[in-house]
């Protein structure tokens, strides 16, 4: 279970968070109080079933709220199948074998159907999932179309300077401040060789002895290994805390763009605060993540609230 200071902060998420399905960046979190009373319910039940099976499955959703939100806004678009001549999200590399716990969202959207149908979107439900699986660890389907380029250039982040990743989040009109902290995310969850083995065979920026122990899980020689997995926090994979920073510090971090930002540049000082004040990072990344929810698809995108997340309504 998370710590009681992490349980706090996703109370306020709890209270902040829910994105309004009737316009794009209106928070309300009583949206559904009237047309889906039992909502709250029904995710948390869910998500409580789905982490007896598989406690990892709460760092997935939020890894695929993060990839949801980075492409044309926090739409559900990551959720679309290829369908016929449609591409979406999914098969995109930074997405491809990393992105997991589209079931879970299947699971929550037909209990929901079952009570509210037609009501709630699948950008909420995905929010909701993502909240109630990290605070049990320790907003809208809107969108009828996905961006496989998109997803390709703006979620692929492993061999990247920290000038390019904070010109990235500035696209999204999110600031080096909010870069620090929403890669805090990082501080559950698990990744695969193939996205850590190059900075642990040839980074200059990582603890040697850190090297040597994910090296014994990833072989050098591509493919052996690829699809074997490492926690992005060494001391506590399962629990929503600031151990990430105290991992940067130490030289720690498994991705190399996990470990840019305490290299010698402009987000040091801010890692040593994180990894000193827990609760300063617990209360700047619900900030954080309010303002990533609040990111919207383009003008004119066409929206609907899907019966099924993973397909447009016919």
């Amino acid at each position: 279970m998370a710590s009681s200071s992490s349980c706090r902060t996703w109370h306020c998420l709890l209270a902040l968070f829910l994105l309004s399905s009737a316009a794009y960046g209106q928070l309300s979190p009583s949206f559904y109080a009237k047309s889906c009373q039992k909502l709250e319910l029904i995710v948390r039940s869910t998500m409580t079933k789905a982490l007896l099976a598989e406690r990892r499955v709460g760092a997935s959703l939020l890894r695929l709220y993060f990839h949801d939100c980075f492409v044309q806004g926090c739409d559900g678009s990551i959720l679309l199948d290829d369908v016929g001549s449609f591409v979406g999200e999914k098969t995109a590399l930074p997405n491809g074998n990393t992105v997991r716990g589209y079931e879970v969202i299947d699971e929550i959207k037909k209990n929901v159907e079952l009570v509210c149908p037609g009501v709630v979107s699948c950008a909420d439900i995905t929010a909701l999932a993502a909240r109630d699986g990290v605070f049990l660890a320790g907003p809208a389907g809107r969108c009828r179309s996905a961006n496989l380029n998109e997803a390709n250039s703006n979620l692929s982040v492993t061999s990247l300077s920290l000038d390019v990743l904070i010109a990235m989040f500035a696209k999204k009109n999110l600031s080096p401040h909010d870069l620090t902290v929403l890669l805090g995310a990082h501080t559950i969850g698990f990744s695969h060789c193939v996205n850590f083995r190059d900075h642990i065979y040839n980074g200059t920026d990582i603890d040697p002895a850190f090297a040597m122990l994910r090296k014994r899980s990833c072989p050098a020689q591509a493919p052996d290994g690829d699809g074997n997995l490492a926690p992005l926090d060494v001391q506590t994979p399962l629990v929503f805390d600031n151990t990430y920073y105290h991992n940067l510090v130490a030289k720690r971090g498994l991705l190399s763009a996990d470990q840019l930002l305490f290299n010698g540049g402009s987000q040091d000082a801010l890692v040593r605060q994180y990894a000193a004040n827990p609760k300063l990072f617990e209360s700047d990344f619900v900030t954080a993540m309010i303002k990533m929810g609040s990111l919207t698809p383009p003008s004119g995108t066409p929206t609907q609230i899907r019966r099924h997340c993973r397909v447009v309504n016919s």
